[in-house]
């Protein structure tokens, strides 16, 4: 099982991945590699509360994201007819990755022993990555908390180091 001594910090090379994406065929990190910043995400879990309120906030502020010359990547475990779904339903416009084994969930430390109503069992914590053009890992979140967190992200890549203002508090709904 993955050891948290060996996770992915700031400063770090991101390893490159190659996986199936919903939109697709398959999305390797290499080919943003010169071109632009990549938020990648991990979340657990499509269509649950706070995995759907998660990808909504970087869908409402993906336009500003696409300004600050970046992408989004949005990597879970659930299987690409999974993703699908959950893309249509709420009208995501960036690709959602699927890591069925967790293989590059396990090379970027987030595949967690988890413990719920007394339950313990293996899976994604919700991280995000901010990786520059150049490949170098600039933010880690680790166990990400939803409220605000793209508005965060944004504000890195706008470079003021701050949440970027809200444009209104919403509820995740289909678009």
């Amino acid at each position: 099982m993955p050891n948290p001594k060996n996770e992915i910090g700031e400063g770090d090379e991101a390893p490159d991945f190659t996986l199936p994406s919903h939109q697709g065929g398959a999305l390797s990190l290499a080919g943003f590699r010169g071109k632009q910043w990549v938020v990648l995400y991990f979340y657990p879990k499509d269509n649950t509360p706070g995995c759907t309120q998660e990808a909504c906030d970087f869908r409402d502020l993906y336009a500003q994201i696409l300004k600050s010359k970046a992408a989004v990547l949005g990597v879970s475990l659930d299987p690409i007819p999974s993703h699908n779904k959950f893309s249509s339903k709420f009208s995501l416009p960036f690709p959602l990755l699927s890591d069925p084994d967790a293989m590059v969930s396990k090379q970027y430390g987030v595949y967690r022993q988890k413990s719920l109503y007394g339950r313990t069992f293996w899976g994604i914590e919700r991280s995000t990555f901010l990786i520059d053009p150049e490949g170098r890992v600039r933010k880690v979140f680790r166990k990400v908390k939803v409220n605000g967190h793209a508005r965060e992200v944004l504000g890195l890549l706008r470079g003021t180091g701050e949440a970027a203002p809200s444009p209104r508090k919403s509820k995740p709904k289909k678009v």
